[in-house]
């Protein structure tokens, strides 16, 4: 059976053809919309493409454009360094909305909030690898990228440590001190001799 085909044959039942064949000029009465030309339409492909290549030609070939590509370069990689900050945002409203107890909600952003800056870490040279150039200067946006990265690695520490999971008083760290000395002796209402 041919794709689009009903059983027996026939065409599709819903299927309109808007194509305009009629020569009438009660279809011609009405005006094309604002922007649109019908000589568009009927320019040949070929010469489109062949003008987008001579473009991109000219474009490559000039000074200006190879300056405008470096340029691009370097808009795209400090666009890139501040995509953490987005996750930054996002991390911490979701934080603030996960509460200040202790369940199984907030524990997971908070390790997920851990995490994601750990892992981004690992790999700066991964994100920044396409836009390696000799002539591009990628120092300033990578080290942006760490420090936002940074900075959402201090909001899980601290997520942490509103969440009391940190062992940041002296109780935390009671089974590791020793017993305390007994200063003085208690005793019933009998004298013991």
């Amino acid at each position: 059976m041919e794709k689009g085909k009903g059983v027996m044959g026939m065409g599709r039942r819903w299927a309109v053809d808007f194509t305009d064949n009629s020569t009438s000029p009660a279809s011609r009465d009405i005006p094309d919309p604002l922007g649109f030309s019908r000589a568009s339409l009927d320019q040949d492909d070929s010469a489109v493409t062949r003008q987008k290549k001579d473009a991109e030609a000219n474009w490559e070939i000039s000074e200006y454009g190879r300056m405008s590509v470096l340029t691009a370069i370097s808009c795209k990689a400090w666009e890139v360094a501040q995509g953490p900050f987005k996750n930054l945002m996002m991390m911490g409203f979701m934080m603030w909305m996960s509460g200040s107890t202790v369940h199984l909600f907030s524990i997971g952003i908070t390790f997920s909030a851990l995490w994601q800056p750990i892992s981004a870490l690992q790999g700066v040279g991964k994100v920044f690898e396409p836009y390696k150039d000799n002539r591009v200067e990628l120092l300033a946006p990578k080290l942006l990228y760490i420090a936002l990265n940074l900075g959402g690695l201090a909001l899980g520490v601290w997520k942490l440590n509103t969440l009391g999971l940190l062992p940041t008083h002296a109780s935390d760290w009671v089974s590791s001190l020793p017993p305390a000395q007994e200063v003085e002796y208690s005793g019933g209402g009998m004298p013991l001799h």
